[in-house]
């Protein structure tokens, strides 16, 4: 299986002929892969916009390839065919809630460029239903979104702990929580983010509690095909500037004047005023300034649209802030 996989990505980057980072600027569009329906990370508003976290990061790569952060075609995918919706070209770059495992490194022909998302799986249960803790559900039906790492990491805690359950399993998060809501099962499952998220959809939320455990590690990160070297490093490093940018306190509104002032020389580095990190990705000198300027720093993206969600930053606040996120030096 692993072998077939890299033969359709080879097969796919055969296509795309020059490479990735061509093909976009040549086409003059992004074509990013993200969730049908999560709100926070990648959701329409009322006008019909894509809006959210993961969203965010695809206008930050488009910004900074292409100067523009608009120019991003969006397509939702399910959990069943994100891998497969890559890996023939059909998209550039996925940026859904996708656990970085292993087996998705080993087996998938994908290269994911970095944690954007600190996650863990999660519950809700009606309060009606009388628990406190994961461990008063033997016995309960769960509803969750197939093909994806909560099937397996909730038959693991389950079997582990000598519990029982029933699996109602769904073709999405959003059709998980509607089954859920629509009383197909007692219980929602998925990662700590969806469950938030799912809370801000209900009619009733003081008729359902979010249940105390986390009972996995969920690094949730953007992927691109594998075998494109220069792509996954445009993709990582666009990643890498919005870090850095909230540890240099670099904010959407005054990345203009620091570029024109700071004489710090990371920061000089970073925005492009010195050096040449813009040409050894392909990009312009410009290119984390256009990126910070479209979308702001990581900790403005988190504000907009996961603070809403009612979310702790906890793992995800900066490593200067008791947090894992960390973005290697510009140098």
């Amino acid at each position: 299986m692993k072998y077939l996989f890299a033969a359709i990505a080879v097969i796919a980057a055969g296509a795309a002929g020059a490479g990735t980072l061509e093909n976009v600027q040549a086409n003059g569009t992004l074509k990013c892969a993200i969730n049908s329906g999560f709100p926070g990370f990648s959701a329409t508003d009322d006008a019909g916009t894509w809006k959210g976290f993961d969203v965010d990061y695809c206008g930050a790569v488009a910004a900074a390839v292409l100067g523009d952060a608009s120019k991003v075609e969006y397509t939702p995918v399910s959990a069943k065919n994100r891998f497969t919706i890559l890996q023939s070209g059909e998209v550039d770059i996925v940026s859904r809630n996708t656990t970085w495992s292993v087996m998705r490194d080993t087996t998938q022909a994908v290269d994911y460029i970095g944690t954007m998302y600190y996650d863990g799986q999660g519950f809700i249960v009606r309060s009606s239903l009388g628990v406190k803790s994961v461990n008063d559900l033997s016995g309960a039906s769960i509803c969750l979104a197939t093909a994806s790492s909560t099937e397996q990491t909730l038959a693991d805690y389950f079997r582990a702990n000598g519990l029982d359950f029933k699996s109602v399993s769904f073709g999405s998060n959003s059709d998980a929580r509607k089954g859920y809501v629509d009383g197909a099962c007692d219980v929602f499952t998925g990662d700590q983010s969806a469950v938030a998220a799912a809370m801000t959809t209900f009619d009733t939320p003081a008729d359902h509690m979010v249940l105390p455990e986390i009972i996995s590690k969920e690094p949730l990160a953007p992927y691109v095909r594998q075998g494109d070297d220069q792509w996954g490093d445009v993709a990582r490093w666009v990643r890498n500037a919005l870090i850095a940018a909230e540890e240099f306190g670099i904010t959407q509104e005054n990345v203009d004047e620091i570029a024109s002032t700071s004489t710090n020389p990371e920061v000089r580095r970073l925005l492009g005023v010195e050096g040449d990190i813009g040409s050894a990705l392909g990009l312009e000198a410009d290119w984390a300034h256009k990126a910070i300027k479209s979308v702001g720093n990581y900790g403005e993206m988190w504000e907009r649209n996961v603070q809403p969600l009612g979310l702790s930053r906890g793992l995800n606040n900066l490593y200067t802030n008791g947090g894992l996120q960390y973005a290697p030096p510009f140098r």
